[in-house]
Formats: structure tokens, sequence, C-alpha cells
């Protein structure tokens, strides 16, 4: 379940994360969904406010073919 950040609190997110990690997870596991969750609110943040790409733009710069 993906919750946005403003809508709770650090503090809650994180410990939802750590319940619902195995009980043989590694500091590792916990470190990486972390990082995603950070990824997924920077990416969104990024979205929101219209600092985003279209595809068709990063293949021209890119120099890739469609």
């Amino acid at each position: 379940m993906f919750v946005k950040m403003n809508n709770i609190s650090v503090k809650q997110e994180a410990k939802r994360m750590i319940e619902e990690l195995a009980e043989d997870a590694t500091w590792d596991d916990l470190m990486y969904r972390i990082y995603v969750r950070q990824a997924i609110e920077a990416g969104l943040e990024d979205s929101e406010a219209d600092r985003t790409l279209d595809v068709k733009e990063v293949r021209q710069k890119f120099g890739l073919k469609p």
C-alpha cells in the first residue's frame, strides 16, 4: 500500500514499513524500502511541479530511437 507522505507522518509510515518486513529481514531490506519510498515521493513531487520530460524528449536528447 502506498500512502502519500503528506497524508501521514514519516514516523507512522516508518512503523508501517517495519511491521510489513519479514521476521528475518535485514537492515539492507529496510534501507531499500526507505530508498524506494523516497524515490517515489521525489518523482511524484517532480511530476506535480511539472519538472518532467516527455519520453519523446528524452529519446531525442539522448539520441535514442523510438
